[in-house]
């Protein structure tokens, strides 16, 4: 599993980059990120190398965080990648809650991350289909 950091920003102008700013400002790499954002709000998703220390940074300067565990999945870059692990997916009724897209430097796959409503079942599918999986450790995080 990879812990993925959750932040709520309100959604006005600034809130977004005062966010990245506190993590710049505090040595933290962002590895990978996506925004879902309401009228009122924004829900900021972020792979960091350093994600205990991202939480701590975030809490620090008054941001509402939560951190989640994530399956991180190689994808082969090429037509269909995607299509050939989301099938097994299905067909073992592994339900995502949401996914987004990461790139690795000095990767040849890319990678998916996902967040699934039960990990352990999403992780036995990948091993019974000999799909495998990243930790933290090969995304250079910690």
């Amino acid at each position: 599993m990879v812990k993925q950091l959750s932040i709520f920003v309100q959604n006005r102008s600034g809130k977004l980059a005062a966010s990245l700013s506190v993590l710049r400002d505090s040595g933290i790499d962002v590895r990978a990120l996506t925004i879902a954002d309401t009228p009122d709000f924004g829900i900021l998703r972020l792979l960091v190398d350093d994600a205990a220390k991202a939480e701590a940074v975030l809490h620090d300067n008054g941001f509402l965080v939560q951190t989640t565990d994530v399956v991180v999945v190689p994808v082969r870059d090429e037509r269909g990648g995607l299509a050939s692990l989301l099938a097994p997916m299905a067909e073992a009724g592994v339900n995502i809650e949401y996914m987004y897209s990461l790139i690795a430097r000095d990767a040849k796959d890319a990678y998916m991350v996902f967040r699934v409503t039960d990990n352990a079942a999403f992780l036995a599918m990948l091993e019974a289909k000999g799909l495998s999986y990243v930790g933290p450790e090969e995304l250079g995080i910690k």
